[in-house]
C-alpha cells in the first residue's frame, strides 16, 4: 500500500466517483465473495468516508425525525452523535457484563419497540465490550425485524476480530432473507490498521436505500480519491496477515484479563472479540479516577489513560464505576499498564 503512494504520478488529484471508484468497489466485491457472499455486487455497495459516516448515513436513509432506533448499551458513543444530528432518538436495551454483555431475552427487547421504532442497530463484534454475538442472538434480531418491519443495521467494523475459535455471524448471512430491511456497515480502519484513510461502506441489496445513500454521497461529491487507490490493492493482502493479526490480539486480550482479574475488586468477563472491554473498578466514580491518573498520579513518571464508561450508556446513572479498556497496546506495555492500574488504585 505504501508502494502506491511512493509510486504516485497522478497530477492533480481529482473527485473520485460520488459511489466509489470501480476498482475499489470491485475490490470489496472480491472480498465479501471470498466469504461467501457471492450475491454482493458493485450496486450494492456505497463507499463511506469512513466508518462514522456511514452510521450518519444509515440513520439519515432509514429515519425522519423524532423516529427511534433501538441500541444495546453499553455501545458506541459515536452513535449518540450521529443519532443527534439527523434528530432522532436512540431507546436502550440495557446489557449486562455478568453474561459478558449478551442480549436479553426477545421479549425485553421487544418491550422497547414503539409506533417510532424504525431500526435496531447492533455493533457486531461491539464495541465497547468485546461481545460476540451468537447466530441465536442475531436470528432474534432477524426475527423481530421481520414481524415489526424494522431496519436491522448491523456495525461489523471489527468482524476478523473474533477469538477462541468462535464464529462471527454477520447480517449478511441473513440478507437474503431480508433484501430489503438489512443494512451493513464496515470500515477498513480497524482490519488493515488504516484509520486514516477514512474508508467504509455501506451495503446493502435494498435499491431504494442505496439510491438514497448515493444521493447523500453525491452532496459531499466522494470519499478519497487517493486512499481508494490504496485500497484497491488490499485485495493482495495474503489470508496469512489477518492470522497474525488475530493471534497477538488474542495474546493481548488473554494477559490483559487474567492480569485485570488477580487486582481486587476488579470485574470483566473474558471479551469475545475486537480489542475493547468494559471493566467494572473498585470506584465510586470512574470519570474521577480517570482524571486523577491523568493529573495527580504517577508510577515510575508513568500513567494509564482510560475512557470512563459513563459515556458508552444511555441511561443516566449507568457505568459511572466501569472504564472502557482498549487493549491496542504492545505486551511490554499492556503488562506495564495493568501493574500501574493496580498500584494507582491502592493508592486512590
Amino acid at each position: 500500500m505504501i508502494d502506491v503512494l511512493k509510486k504516485w504520478s497522478g497530477n492533480p488529484i481529482p473527485y473520485g466517483q460520488s459511489q466509489g471508484e470501480l476498482k475499489f468497489l470491485e475490490s470489496l466485491v472480491y472480498y465479501y465473495n471470498k466469504l461467501g457472499f457471492n450475491f454482493i455486487h458493485t450496486a450494492n455497495i456505497q463507499v463511506i468516508t469512513g466508518g462514522s459516516e456511514a452510521i450518519s448515513m444509515a440513520f439519515f436513509a432509514t429515519c425522519e425525525t423524532g423516529d427511534e432506533v433501538i441500541v444495546f448499551e453499553p455501545f458506541y458513543t459515536n452513535y449518540n452523535s450521529y443519532a443527534a444530528v439527523n434528530q432522532i432518538k436512540l431507546i436502550p436495551v440495557r446489557t449486562y457484563g455478568e453474561n459478558g454483555f449478551h442480549l436479553p431475552d426477545k421479549k425485553e427487547i421487544e418491550k422497547k419497540i414503539s409506533k417510532k421504532t424504525k431500526a435496531i442497530l447492533i455493533c457486531n463484534p461491539s464495541n465497547p465490550t468485546g461481545t460476540v454475538y451468537s447466530k441465536e442472538e442475531m436470528e432474534t434480531l432477524v426475527d423481530l425485524a421481520k414481524k415489526h418491519n424494522l431496519f436491522l443495521i448491523s456495525d461489523e467494523v471489527y468482524r476478523e476480530f473474533v477469538y477462541d475459535g468462535k464464529k462471527h455471524v454477520s447480517i449478511l448471512d441473513y440478507m437474503k432473507k431480508l433484501p430489503k430491511q438489512t443494512i451493513l456497515l464496515n470500515s477498513l480502519s480497524k482490519r488493515y490498521s488504516l484509520c486514516g484513510a477514512r474508508l467504509g461502506k455501506l451495503v446493502s441489496l435494498n435499491n431504494d436505500v442505496m439510491a438514497g445513500v448515493l444521493r447523500i454521497a453525491q452532496g459531499r461529491l466522494s470519499s478519497g480519491y487517493v486512499d481508494q487507490k490504496i485500497a484497491e490493492k488490499l485485495t493482495e493482502v495474503a489470508p496469512s496477515y489477518f492470522k497474525e493479526v488475530k493471534k497477538e490480539y488474542q495474546k493481548r486480550r488473554d494477559i490483559l484479563y487474567y492480569g485485570l482479574k488477580k487486582i481486587k475488586g476488579v470485574f470483566l468477563e473474558k471479551p469475545e472479540g475486537a480489542f475493547y472491554t468494559i471493566v467494572r473498578l473498585p470506584v465510586k466514580n470512574s470519570e474521577d479516577f480517570c482524571k486523577w491518573l491523568l493529573t495527580d498520579f504517577r508510577l515510575n513518571n508513568e500513567t494509564v489513560m482510560f475512557a470512563p464508561a459513563a459515556g458508552f450508556y444511555a441511561t443516566p446513572g449507568l457505568g459511572k464505576n466501569e472504564v472502557r479498556i482498549a487493549y491496542v497496546l504492545n505486551i511490554h506495555d499492556l503488562k506495564r499498564s495493568i501493574e500501574i492500574l493496580q498500584r494507582a488504585l491502592v493508592e486512590y
